[in-house]
């Protein structure tokens, strides 16, 4: 088997081997993966943060060794915390731009090391220490907020553009909770509220389309608003039948399920 990291800002994970492929996710600087297939220019992989999986271009792949791979997957991890920022490969003398919630194992003092390259990050990071979970919910509705107006980008994980279930995933990643990238499979994890008036803040709202099928995700900030990713990362009013959208006064999303993850 083998193995890789992303040490660039972020790779596109593509439903098929081809550049033209739609982007069904994307990894993020310092994110592990499983190399599980090789197909002429392109590599089908296991992103080990939330083994989800698709094609990557092998111009943007980054293979380590095993002995690497298992040391940096059992590293403490630290996540960035701004926007924006810079890491520096003291080695190749580069710089590399990285955005919110990008992955530095076994950071010290603003150093770490993949395999024999030096890396400096020049920014801030998350503080994932254990906290009780009101704690939790609150520094999660804080991370939302960062994304306001975030435009939607099918498969995006980032500020600069994200998808429904990419931003919630985002933001719970960022307070240390991991959850599936898909809207459909986030909605088997968690216990079940039964009614929107019992539903608390960073509650998750699951909606579903004509067929039934889950397709959009979203956070309560409360029992009557909710923040997600449609058109771009907005607040819009919530009731037993939905999302209600006030710019255009009608109900985008049908509500088919509310979970607690916390």
């Amino acid at each position: 088997m083998k193995f890789g990291i992303c040490n660039i800002s972020m790779i596109p994970l593509r439903k098929e081997a081809r550049h033209q492929s739609e982007m069904i996710s994307q990894l993020l600087f310092g994110e592990l993966y499983v190399i599980l297939s090789e197909e002429n220019d392109w590599t089908f992989i296991r992103n080990c943060n939330d083994n989800y999986e698709g094609w990557i271009s092998k111009a943007q792949s980054r293979a380590i060794s095993e002995e690497s791979f298992h040391k940096l997957n059992n590293a403490d991890v630290s996540l960035t915390a701004d926007l924006v920022q810079l890491v520096t490969n003291e080695t190749r003398k580069q710089g590399i731009i990285v955005t919110l919630g990008c992955s530095m194992p076994n950071l010290i003092n603003n150093t770490f090391y993949i395999e024999d390259e030096k890396y400096t990050y020049h920014g801030t990071v998350m503080n994932r220490t254990p906290k009780a979970s009101d704690k939790i919910r609150k520094e999660i509705i804080e991370n939302a907020y960062v994304f306001i107006n975030a435009p939607y980008l099918w498969g995006g994980r980032t500020p600069f553009g994200v998808d429904c279930s990419g931003f919630i995933q985002m933001i719970y990643h960022l307070s240390g909770v991991t959850l599936q990238r898909d809207a459909a499979k986030q909605a088997d994890q968690g216990d079940l509220v039964h009614w929107v008036s019992e539903a608390i803040p960073g509650d998750l709202a699951f909606f579903d389309n004509q067929e039934g099928d889950i397709t959009h995700v979203g956070m309560l900030l409360s029992n009557s608003r909710v923040i997600h990713a449609s058109g771009k990362v907005r607040i819009d009013a919530i009731d037993h039948l939905g999302i209600f959208n006030e710019e255009v006064r009608r109900y985008s999303h049908k509500i088919r399920l509310i979970k607690r993850m916390l």
